[in-house]
């Protein structure tokens, strides 16, 4: 099959379940994908058989539903030009109001057509066959102990694997009892700020970009948050000494979010030596760490001092969000406290989840679906990279080293007037500002942070096509 019909089944949405037979439920899938969007006008459709493969139905089927709807009007088919949406034009509530120049297509009611929101990952790619069939393996095998209730630490299975992996793959020490699995990086980031500030801290620096609800995490356990500033380096690590009352600092080393670059090797070290020095600790988020495409992943900032480092993970980049699975490495001294307050009634990850994800990572099926997820993201980069080099050259690019999204730059007072042309056509998409701590002293930086890991890759040149006639100079 094409590989770029991979996940076109999944994206339909099918529900082979649906009263009326397969046919009816096909034809109302793509009814539906037609008339949100999600297949653009012009959209070339999988062959019968490619498809019939895909979901794992007969050819008839699908040519028959494919039949309907050309008759129907809402595909067409030519000899040698296989089947493609039918192009037509979309129906108004009512007529549009007369203008003087072209805005691109009128904005969806039903919001966006296509996602790129920054961070976001290609849940349509989880592999759904390998986790299968490592669910039955670890199923066969757990203990009866295991489906009683969940240890505030975690399955010792899984903290026994990430010990292993995350050693070898990113560089961190730790032995499985410094480990704690949680329900999500936010969960983790809760728990770690609640036991800061029942321990007597009472600020924590936070970078001056990054995520509004991490701040608010932070803040909601009783501790406010002070800006860091970030710039080309990274955080600059150096101002933390001269924040009075800062003893806990949280980062993104590896891969700063959203500006997209690593943290200098000075002010890595400079983070370690402030927290022995201070007795604090550093917040390591190693949200997309294993996600790099011009070398290998930058290490964890975690090896240079175990004691002094708080290591947080999470599968929601690598495999998938939904499946709420995050781990913390924790400081010897905080791995009491942080398990006291998790067991008096925090929400617990899956048992089975956790001992699916143990046996998926040590059977190395893991390494192989994270090789593969590389190889396509960084398809998708260069693929938006090549275009906006060819196609608006007077717009440039950065933070494209790794991660899920980069930022395009913007002439100065243009953002928010981009982001809603984006989303006029059709596009989900955030500007730099939004993610700027509204405390910070930062400089007015005028970007877009565009996400490249959610659309689908068969609708993915659409998607470029779209960003493109919303730049500036390109409309």
């Amino acid at each position: 099959m094409d590989n770029s019909w991979a996940t076109f089944g999944r994206d339909l949405h099918l529900d082979l379940t649906a009263p009326g037979g397969l046919r009816a439920a096909l034809m109302s899938a793509l009814r539906d994908a037609v008339r949100t969007g999600r297949l653009a006008p012009g959209t070339r459709l999988p062959s019968s058989r490619s498809l019939a493969a895909d979901l794992g139905i007969a050819r008839n089927t699908v040519a028959d539903a494919y039949a309907e709807l050309v008759a129907e009007g809402w595909l067409s088919a030519r000899q040698g030009s296989g089947t493609r949406v039918a192009e037509r034009t979309l129906p108004r509530e009512a007529p549009a109001a007369p203008r003087t120049r072209s805005r691109g297509p009128a904005r969806d009611p039903a919001g966006p057509r296509h996602d790129l929101t920054p961070g976001t990952s290609d849940v349509a790619s989880f592999p759904r066959t390998a986790w299968l069939a490592a669910a039955r393996r670890a199923l066969t095998a757990a203990p009866n102990e295991a489906f009683g209730f969940t240890l505030p630490a975690g399955r010792p299975e899984l903290r026994t694997v990430l010990a292993d992996y995350l050693a070898r793959a990113r560089g961190v020490r730790a032995d499985p009892d410094r480990i704690v699995i949680c329900a999500g990086f936010m969960q983790g980031l809760a728990l770690v700020s609640r036991v800061l500030r029942a321990e007597g801290e009472g600020r924590v620096a936070v970078e001056s970009y990054g995520l509004d609800f991490h701040r608010d995490v932070i803040t909601r356990a009783g501790l406010r948050t002070v800006p860091l500033p970030v710039d080309e380096l990274g955080a600059d690590t150096g101002a933390l000494a001269g924040l009075d009352g800062v003893r806990a600092a949280l980062l993104t080393p590896a891969h700063q979010f959203p500006t997209g670059v690593p943290l200098h090797p000075d002010r890595r070290a400079a983070a370690v030596n402030w927290a022995r020095a201070s007795g604090g600790y550093i917040l390591e988020d190693d949200y997309d760490g294993e996600l790099r495409y011009d070398r290998q992943p930058v290490g964890a900032l975690q090896g240079l001092d175990p004691d002094h480092v708080v290591y947080l993970g999470t599968a929601s980049k690598s495999l998938a969000p939904g499946l709420r699975l995050a781990w913390m490495v924790l400081p010897d001294r905080l791995v009491d406290p942080v398990l006291a307050l998790k067991a008096t009634g925090e929400w617990q990850s899956g048992v089975l989840d956790q001992l699916t994800l143990a046996e998926f990572m040590s059977s190395g099926a893991y390494d192989r679906h994270l090789r593969g997820m590389r190889l396509r993201y960084r398809r998708r980069r260069d693929q938006l990279v090549a275009a906006l080099a060819e196609r608006a050259p007077h717009i440039h690019v950065s933070g494209i080293a790794a991660g899920l999204h980069v930022i395009v730059e913007l002439p100065p007072g243009t953002e928010q007037s981009m982001v809603q042309a984006a989303r006029w056509h059709g596009l989900a998409v955030h500007g730099l500002k939004s993610f700027t701590d509204p405390t910070a002293d930062t400089v007015p930086r005028d970007a877009l942070v565009v996400g490249y890991g959610t659309p689908p890759d068969h609708s993915f040149a659409g998607v470029l096509d779209a960003l493109l006639a919303a730049l500036p100079g390109n409309g």
